[in-house]
């Protein structure tokens, strides 16, 4: 029996259709309504959430593997306390009712977020530490305090081990997330910046999740990265790929800041929540450079998906499920 957190989510809900095609029990808690995509009518579905101690406990009866992939991603300084609360405090519950129900095995999908940031032309590895000086966002800290509650975990027996994806696209909901790229840039959204991270294919991350959840790897964290490219270049192959204009119209770190600055007086007017805050305004405008040898070297035979076939299948899905052919 297989328990997974986050099953609606982007990454959720890609791994729980891998799980099901493979003919694997899988259970998955929800809060208001049951997914409707394909596979979820084979799930075992227990109303509740993370943050539901006695729902964890039922939840985890039988259980030998959990993923957990429920998180809050939030650069919004009014959502501080629902950020914490979820991605720390839920993930404490999850480690406790794994090690209370003798779980076999966790696998807690964390972020590159909570290695933090280091000075711009230093490539980021698994040896990168989370600090005051390194860290840029709250949302970061929230996952990098989450990351020590699966450390403790295993300090206490658990067997465990932690991801550490860079953006991860696929064709989820994109009014949110990051899947909210796409939209964007079939809207045609003319501004860009020179920033520069990393993207990995959610189906990449989701094969990677459940090659180390069969291993006997514990104790360990991977970033998941198959490409570091600027934003530019991402939103116009985007573009190419819906026939749409592509970004024209660069982002001057002072345009930046005058526009979070905008956006946050906006908020506290009209309570819209920000396009653009702070944190976010930073890392667009950052060059940041992830490495993943440590997971290759894990497992030498997995091969990233090409950022290209990453697009365009994505744009495809995206096409069909909002009938933009």
């Amino acid at each position: 029996m297989v328990f997974v957190t986050g099953a609606t989510g982007l990454v959720g809900s890609h791994l729980v259709q891998a799980l099901v095609q493979q003919g694997r029990q899988v259970r998955a808690l929800y809060r208001s309504a049951i997914p409707s995509y394909e596979g979820a009518d084979k799930v075992e579905w227990i109303k509740g959430d993370i943050l539901d101690v006695i729902a964890l406990e039922e939840a985890l009866a039988g259980v030998e593997q959990v993923y957990h992939c429920a998180a809050v991603v939030s650069f919004n300084p009014k959502k501080i306390h629902e950020l914490y609360q979820t991605n720390i405090e839920g993930t404490a519950n999850i480690v406790n009712a794994c090690i209370t129900a003798g779980v076999q095995k966790l696998l807690h999908v964390s972020s590159v977020a909570a290695l933090g940031r280091i000075n711009e032309g230093v490539a980021i590895d698994e040896n990168m530490h989370w600090s005051p000086k390194t860290n840029n966002s709250e949302y970061g800290k929230s996952k990098y305090l989450a990351e020590m509650e699966v450390w403790r975990g295993i300090g206490e027996g658990l067997k465990a081990v932690i991801v550490n994806p860079t953006i991860i696209l696929g064709a989820g909901d994109w009014n949110g997330g990051s899947s909210q790229i796409f939209k964007t840039v079939y809207e045609e959204f003319p501004w860009y910046t020179d920033g520069i991270t990393g993207f990995v294919d959610v189906v990449d991350v989701v094969s990677a999740m459940q090659l180390l959840m069969e291993s006997e790897v514990s104790a360990q964290r991977y970033i998941l990265n198959a490409v570091n490219m600027s934003f530019k270049e991402l939103f116009v192959m985007i573009a190419q790929c819906f026939g749409k204009r592509p970004v024209h119209k660069k982002v001057t770190p002072f345009m930046a800041g005058v526009i979070w600055r905008w956006e946050a007086i906006k908020y506290r007017l009209t309570g819209i929540s920000p396009l653009l805050t702070k944190e976010t305004a930073a890392s667009a405008q950052a060059k940041v450079f992830f490495k993943n040898g440590k997971f290759l070297q894990q497992f030498p035979s997995f091969k990233y998906t090409p950022i290209t076939t990453t697009i365009y299948n994505i744009c495809n899905q995206l096409k069909m499920k909002h009938q933009l052919i």
